[in-house]
């Protein structure tokens, strides 16, 4: 925190302080926020590196680098870069924009503890990305986790409420352009091409003249419905890819064992490109290059039938829809087989409430998974004729979840994921879910009127001082509406 300046204001004094987002800054448990993040910050030891050294008493061998390295700049302050993370999410914002707009917008300022108004950039944008893949899923959820706390703190649900939840699943694109085989071809022979001739393998032939233009020559004969020299456009581009598989196969013993790792992973890559069939199972194929994870899902819908990313299982609170689970899983699993996964997700999320999930209403994709969930209620309307009248009134409230999922994913960043690997999948889903929250808490300060914890602090002093009740007795005479 900064000393007192007499010549600028601070930033309390320049803002409304009853605005939801600076009641926020000052109901969150920042603390604990940075003692659960911390172990993930710290610096991890290295293995060093093997030398030999000569000298009058002949060679031996030395390590270098060993241990935990003092070198390089101080990291900056967790919450401030855990403010970052939650505006970005919560607004919907890049990168780049969210730390653009930090400099300028004075409630982002103070929501990141700042106590005077700064012109500058608060970090590098790269340092967002670093510090995410710094925390990991875990120290994700923690975020996660802190915002469903500070919910129960503001009373803004009860404990009792956490125990219901709806579950339900859509799919997290991936930032991949539509797969077409032409394109697949084209893209793993430029990938091939430019790395076998960076590890220094001089190719006979790299067929960038043809290849341009048999590609130009795809794309309209796709676009004209011309199916048949569309094939034989493709067929000619997985030959020219085929022979260059052979010769980068043949030259590989040339190589040093770097060039041959580095080699070798992308000629794996490229060869399932290459063997691939329109009819192979989606399981099976490659859609991206630079994804390979990326899976080809169909959720039935009329406008999309097929998305290409990963499917995410949501799970809200039955009554307040506050988000209290969001989990990514690779391989296009079953609906119902996810189930478990989230709700020991949301379990962890909720142990330090002293409740779990015992009852969770959820569609028809979920049935038959009652023996992998012991202890929990299963509620869908495949069983509707064995429901009691309250569960069928619970089950009335299932489409609940749709709307949270259309903001996650319009207003939260969860429509498409621009992080790399399942990792990035996993980091995306759950901090979109946290930015949920944060909107969701200054959407309930504001229907509640919750006030900043220390202009309570004010009141009582000057109640006390007058002699008069306790001041929270005060509001509640006065303003029952009050939390």
């Amino acid at each position: 925190m900064s000393d007192t300046d007499f010549f600028r204001a601070r930033l309390d004094a320049m803002i409304d302080l009853r605005h939801p987002l600076a009641v926020l800054a000052t109901r969150m448990p920042w603390d604990q926020i940075e003692a659960s993040v911390a172990p993930f910050l710290k610096r991890k030891p290295r293995m060093g590196r093997f030398s030999a050294v000569t000298d009058l008493f002949g060679t031996t061998a030395q390590v270098a680098g060993v241990g935990v390295s003092p070198a390089g700049r101080p990291r900056l302050p967790i919450r401030l870069m855990v403010s970052l993370l939650y505006l970005k999410h919560a607004y919907g914002l890049s990168d780049d924009e969210v730390v653009q707009r930090w400099a300028q917008d004075v409630l982002f300022q103070f929501f990141s503890g700042q106590q005077y108004f700064e012109h500058r950039l608060p970090c590098d944008c790269s340092l967002i990305s670093r510090f995410r893949k710094d925390l990991g899923e875990p120290g994700v959820e923690e975020l996660l986790k802190t915002t469903i706390d500070t919910a129960v703190a503001l009373q803004a649900l009860k404990k009792t409420d956490l125990q219901r939840v709806i579950v339900d699943s859509t799919v997290q694109e991936k930032a991949i352009a539509h797969p077409t085989d032409s394109r697949l071809l084209e893209v793993a022979r430029k990938k091939l091409v430019r790395l076998a001739q960076r590890c220094g393998l001089a190719l006979k032939q790299t067929y960038d003249k043809e290849c341009t233009v048999l590609r130009r020559r795809a794309g309209g004969y796709a676009h004209a419905k011309q199916f048949k020299r569309l094939r034989r456009v493709v067929k000619r581009q997985r030959t020219v890819l085929g022979v260059l598989i052979r010769e980068v196969q043949r030259k590989l013993g040339d190589l040093s064992a770097s060039a041959q790792a580095s080699l070798q992973a992308l000629l794996a890559l490229v060869r399932r490109v290459f063997k691939q069939q329109p009819k192979d199972k989606a399981n099976t194929k490659v859609f991206a290059l630079h994804a390979p994870e990326v899976d080809c899902i169909g959720k039935g819908k009329a406008r999309q039938p097929y998305e290409w990313g990963c499917k995410v299982s949501i799970a809200v609170t039955h009554e307040h829809g506050l988000v209290v689970g969001a989990r990514s899983f690779a391989g296009n699993p079953f609906d119902g087989h996810t189930l478990a996964a989230q709700l020991e997700q949301t379990t962890i999320l909720l142990q330090d409430q002293g409740v779990k999930p015992h009852t969770a209403v959820v569609d028809l994709g979920y049935r038959g998974v009652d023996i992998d969930n012991p202890g929990v209620t299963i509620i869908h309307r495949g069983r509707y004729k064995s429901l009691t009248n309250q569960q069928r009134r619970w089950l009335k409230r299932r489409q609940a979840i749709e709307p949270v999922i259309g903001h996650l994913k319009d207003d939260h960043g969860l429509r498409r994921c621009w992080l790399k690997g399942e990792t990035g999948d996993a980091l995306n889903a759950v901090l979109a879910a946290a930015g949920f929250n944060i909107k969701w808490l200054m959407r309930a300060i504001a229907a509640k009127g919750i006030r900043p914890l220390w202009l309570l602090f004010l009141r009582l002093v000057a109640v006390a001082a007058l002699g008069l009740a306790p001041a929270t007795q005060v509001d509640q005479r006065m303003h029952p509406q009050l939390g």
